[in-house]
């Protein structure tokens, strides 16, 4: 059990030391893509090493996916049986809205407008099959109250998807709350956590999420081309998805082409040849995540986020992000023109933050530190009023 730690200044110096990138570069465009990590690197090199070696290991790669599993289940506080295995949350998304069948009336999903464009994307192009039909919740000031679900989620709802963070400008939804309204309704209860998992804690158990699913290549530390997907034990027995293959059955090695026999539990939304290379990536990343610990993770990055809102009032920037900590993840959205061209000039100055739109989204991560912060808002300042 991880104990609760405050990360100081001082630790994250430490930490820094973890991604050589770091030396020379202030990354907080986490909220896009990490830096690399010595223990990723290791991983991965460790699987090219038994490539070259071996040859053929595959009780060993699989063994090592399993690892990867594990260490998800151990973030989200549940059990290696509850997690499959992907290669992106489009995948695990399209594997989920497969698997359900209207019940009655019951034909409705609804999502928010401040999902990832994908997941709207994955649920419409389901939707033309006929199988259910979509409403979106719309965005107001950047965020949405939690009352708007009551008005949206009804009896006729089968499933909520609901994001954790929003992309766009960091706001964080409370998801045990929303949960409660959504189940209050009989609703599926679903969670995207991309946009925040690692920053903040998650507890599946805690939460009554129904369905959570996640990559790797934000705050978790790994790479892309895995993704995780968490499905309730006694929701996925009643679940058979559409989109599955060997890996998804009980028995992948009796090559059985004629019969589908699902894996129990949400083995069976595992589908072809597991990502090997890219779980061993995941599994350290994640190992460092939880050797920190989320609770520990999310109080840092609560400091930080107030630290970054107070940088952008005292140089009169136009915040797009939530001004109170609690409603905001690691993300803080500086509204601007062209903002991509920002990115590239803040690159220029070795600096690695993330554009999206009309903002420039500025995302630390535990290893970093106020020093870090308060030179990217300088730049950032200076190539805004140039």
């Amino acid at each position: 059990m991880i104990k609760e730690k405050i990360i100081t200044e001082e630790i994250a110096k430490e930490w820094q030391k973890e991604f050589p990138i770091l030396k020379e570069v202030i990354h907080v465009g986490n909220c896009s893509q990490a830096p690399q990590s010595r223990r990723v690197r290791a991983a991965i090199e460790e699987y090219l090493d038994n490539w070259l070696t071996v040859g053929m290991d595959w009780d060993y790669w699989v063994t090592e996916v399993n690892k990867a599993k594990k260490e998800f289940a151990k973030l989200i506080n549940a059990s290696e049986e509850e997690i499959a295995v992907t290669s992106s949350v489009s995948m695990a998304t399209a594997s989920v809205l497969g698997s359900l069948k209207p019940e009655g009336s019951r034909s409705k999903v609804v999502l928010t407008e401040m999902e990832f464009p994908t997941i709207g994307q994955v649920t419409l192009a389901q939707a033309e099959k006929g199988n259910f039909e979509v409403d979106f919740i719309p965005v107001q000031d950047g965020k949405i109250e939690e009352e708007e679900y009551d008005k949206y989620v009804d009896a006729d709802t089968l499933l909520t998807g609901v994001t954790f963070g929003y992309y766009q400008n960091g706001f964080k939804q409370n998801l045990k709350r929303i949960g409660e309204i959504v189940h209050k309704e009989g609703s599926i209860f679903f969670v995207d956590a991309y946009q925040a998992i690692g920053t903040a804690h998650v507890d599946v158990k805690e939460m009554d999420i129904d369905i959570l699913t996640t990559g790797n290549l934000k705050y978790l530390l790994g790479i892309p081309g895995i993704a995780f997907l968490y499905v309730k034990s006694e929701l996925a027995e009643k679940l058979q998805p559409s989109i599955t293959g060997w890996f998804g059955m009980e028995n992948p090695f009796a090559f059985e082409i004629k019969n589908l026999d699902f894996a129990a539990g949400t083995r069976r939304f595992d589908t072809g040849t597991p990502p090997i290379l890219t779980a061993f990536a995941a599994r350290a990343g994640m190992e460092i995540i939880n050797e920190v610990g989320t609770k520990n993770i999310e109080q840092r990055i609560e400091e930080l986020s107030q630290f970054s809102l107070n940088l952008a009032q005292d140089y009169k920037m136009r915040i797009a992000s939530p001004s109170n900590t609690e409603e905001k993840g690691a993300v803080t959205a500086i509204e601007c023109d062209n903002a991509h061209d920002v990115e590239a000039k803040l690159k220029d100055q070795k600096i690695i933050a993330s554009a999206r739109g009309n903002v420039i989204r500025i995302a630390p991560h535990f290893f970093t530190t106020k020093e870090n912060l308060e030179t990217v808002f300088k730049h950032v300042d200076k190539i805004l009023k140039s």
